[in-house]
């Protein structure tokens, strides 16, 4: 039987067409946005999938989240898929989903750390960066580890370059550990 699945992005929603348009066994039940610009609401439209609009400007943090949990609720949701969402989730946030919210960081965690993990990476001069996907926790980019993958950071590369080379790995590694994850559900 699927599992119930529900994605929260923030912006262009390449991450997640990739998990929609992959073999995993889930239902999308719905994709919330925090941004009413995000592109990730075009994609939904196209593929069919409902999604909502919980403008994170409009609440405070705690009725935003209030928000979010009651739509996963109506939803009957067993897994939250972050893609691209940059908003952190409060503890008692993730205390109703624990170890049931799997989020892509696009550096070898612990490394670089937050929202600009590539370009922090690049800017450091590391020979080696990557992808991590794992559970969310109560802390940044903390939460244990699913899945991993190095990227190696040529002489030649920009952080242009970088950029690309991640996100390559990111669709790929995404769809492997949500496998392994709903495997253990």
């Amino acid at each position: 039987m699927a599992t119930n699945v529900a994605i929260l992005a923030s912006g262009s929603g390449s991450n997640f067409q990739n998990i929609a348009e992959s073999d995993l066994d889930i239902t999308i039940k719905v994709l919330i946005v925090d941004n009413p610009n995000a592109y990730a609401i075009e994609r939904a439209k196209k593929l069919d999938i409902p999604y909502r609009v919980v403008d994170r400007k409009r609440y405070t943090k705690e009725t935003f989240e209030k928000e979010i949990l009651d739509i996963l609720k109506e939803c009957d949701v067993e897994l939250v898929v972050l893609a691209g969402f940059m908003k952190i989730l409060s503890p008692n946030f993730i205390s109703k989903y624990e170890d049931k919210i799997i989020n892509l960081h696009p550096s070898l965690l612990p490394s670089f750390k937050g929202p600009e993990g590539i370009k922090d990476a690049f800017e450091y001069g590391v020979k080696v960066t990557g992808v991590t996907v794992h559970y969310v926790d109560s802390g940044i980019d903390t939460g244990k580890i699913i899945a991993q993958e190095a990227v190696c950071v040529e002489d030649t590369d920009t952080l242009e370059t970088l950029e690309e080379k991640i996100h390559e790995i990111e669709y790929r590694l995404y769809i492997e550990a949500l496998k392994m994850v709903l495997e253990e559900l």
